[in-house]
């Protein structure tokens, strides 16, 4: 689940509203119904759209009315226990409604949205009015160790019983709670598990971290975790994170165990690195008082409990984590999800200047690392070095990265390493939606049947050999997709391109144009390769040239395609 909401609106009317709420949480978007208002993001359904929200898990603040809300997401509500906040806000930001998520910290986001308004939240939660604070909802670092119970527990609170607080929890001191040191309820903060009692609320800091030098199944690991921490009678809910060698920063079973645990994984470097015991990794790792609980039963796991909740990242390093990502060809809707999850979790981003800006808004606390366009290899290992560290760092590329993009130059720079800490970086890869794509679903469907994809520069490779590839692609009657067609160090190659595709194509040949598809003053035109002129294209112009069978005919609007069958 994030915990970066969207802010969604229907009209011009909520945008000032909707801005003043974005300034209260870094990364976040304004999404605005399609041909109403422009905004970040642009959606063509409200329903459809704040269901997917939700089912992703991330907060929705809604500039409408509050019914309007509850209508659109009825058919999901289920489990209270994992759904995203969700707030009704009106348009001109003279109420603030939490509506969802009393558990995931909505009227926490009301009051701070409420206070940037200068208005009172509505918020009508009893417990929270009574006491103040939700007390099933504790801080980042706390887990409630069951729903049910808690719910019992506060309705038992307001039905006039009082309590007593066992262990830290400093969050509670300015709680209105009705306090008894002989109270019969206990809200109790402990790693111990819950043994079921139903006067006692317990909340489990995550104050234990796990060491292992396994080197089994993740599913093996995770069980010697589990079982280590059954023995001591430490709750799973108290793990802050599972702790291994640096050396095994590549093992994908150390992941596994740390995801079946739900976990953060860490690392850290000791002198013996490949004999270390556990309890050395802890020594290394932790630099806070703990006390070591050696599994007996398994020598491969040791435990370290903390008097209070650890952040896990203060715990050794993280794995270092490269992600090269496509924007798409411009506009944020035609972004993927994870392209912007990816953006979201970055400490670093890399890029031409030019894409950088377009992945915006950033946080204020990412590192921005801008370059030319022409220092792709540099660029790539800049992010590995920055990688390897244990940062999470973006590409930036447009389009998709793995089409005359980033992908293949940071592949490059990781097969040519000569630093072993850059393999030990996870890398991924996220498609996006090219160029050729893009235009192609603007006019129909052009890419309909066989294609290729050429570029037109030849910076990286001769004109030759652009030549022959023409050459074979006309013949072979494929639909060509030129990239970078035109510039004007190069004002000639278009028309050398062209004339040797009228070659084989006849001059009523279809060919699409189509110019900042995706951004803002995009255009789109379709013309026969007769009528083709170099002048018609600059180099921000897609050109699909079609193949013998790609047709056009107009139906409401004028639409290309290219049969799926041959004849």
């Amino acid at each position: 689940m994030t915990t970066t909401p969207a802010i969604v609106i229907l009209g011009a009317g909520a945008l000032d509203t909707a801005r003043r709420i974005q300034l209260l949480y870094a990364a976040s978007q304004v999404h605005a119904l399609r041909g109403r208002v422009e905004a970040d993001v642009a959606y063509t359904d409200l329903s459809t759209h704040l269901r997917e929200l939700y089912a992703s898990g991330t907060p929705i603040v809604a500039l409408c009315a509050a019914g309007i809300v509850i209508r659109c997401l009825a058919p999901l509500l289920a489990n209270k226990g994992v759904e995203p906040p969700v707030l009704a806000v009106a348009e001109d930001g003279s109420a603030v409604v939490p509506l969802l998520g009393g558990l995931a910290g909505v009227n926490v986001m009301a009051r701070e949205m409420a206070a940037a308004l200068g208005v009172s939240p509505a918020i009508t939660t009893s417990g929270e009015l009574r006491f103040g604070t939700c007390v099933l909802n504790p801080p980042e670092g706390y887990a409630l160790a069951d729903i049910g119970q808690g719910k019992r527990f506060v309705s038992d609170l307001l039905s006039g019983e009082s309590t007593r607080v066992e262990g830290q929890a400093p969050w509670l001191d300015d709680a209105q709670l009705p306090r008894s040191a002989s109270a019969r309820l206990a809200i109790r903060v402990t790693p111990r598990a819950w043994n079921g009692r139903e006067d006692e609320l317990v909340i489990h800091p995550r104050s234990v971290v796990a060491a292992v030098t396994d080197t089994d199944d993740g599913a093996t690991i995770a069980a010697h975790v589990q079982a280590a921490l059954d023995r001591h009678g430490l709750a799973t809910l108290s793990l802050a994170a599972l702790l291994a060698s640096s050396g095994r920063m590549a093992d994908a079973a150390l992941a596994q165990a740390a995801a079946s645990l739900n976990v953060p994984l860490r690392f850290a470097q000791t002198v013996a690195e490949d004999g270390a015991p556990p309890a050395g990794l802890l020594h290394a790792a932790l630099r806070i008082p703990y006390e070591t609980l050696h599994d007996d039963a398994h020598a491969g796991v040791a435990l370290a409990l903390t008097p209070l909740a650890v952040d896990a990242d203060t715990i050794g390093r993280a794995r270092g984590r490269l992600t090269v990502i496509g924007l798409g060809p411009g506009s944020a809707e035609l972004m993927v999800p994870a392209a912007r999850k990816a953006l979201t979790d970055a400490t670093d981003i890399l890029g031409y200047e030019t894409y950088v800006k377009m992945a915006g808004p950033l946080r204020a606390d990412q590192r921005v690392h801008g370059t030319d366009n022409r220092e792709e290899l540099q660029r790539a290992r800049h992010a590995f070095e920055l990688a390897s560290t244990g940062r999470s760092v973006v590409m930036v590329s447009s389009g998709d990265p793995g089409v005359f993009a980033m992908a293949a130059a940071v592949l490059e720079a990781l097969e040519d390493a000569q630093d072993p800490a850059w393999a030990a970086v996870e890398l991924v890869i996220v498609p996006g939606v090219s160029a050729a794509m893009a235009t192609a679903a603007q006019a129909g469907a052009p890419l309909g049947h066989d294609f290729c994809m050429l570029s037109l520069s030849d910076n990286l490779k001769p004109w030759t050999i652009i030549e022959k590839r023409l050459r074979h692609a006309a013949e072979a009657d494929l639909v060509m997709a030129f990239y970078n067609p035109i510039s004007r160090a190069r004002p000639w190659q278009l028309d050398k391109a062209l004339d040797i595709v009228r070659e084989f194509r006849a001059p009523t040949t279809q060919v699409v144009l189509g110019r900042d598809i995706g951004r803002p003053g995009g255009t789109l035109r379709t013309v026969t390769l007769g009528e083709l002129r170099s002048a018609d294209v600059d180099m921000r112009t897609m050109v699909i040239v079609g193949s013998s069978t790609t047709r056009k005919f107009v139906n409401g609007a004028p639409w290309v395609y290219t049969p799926r069958w041959y004849g």
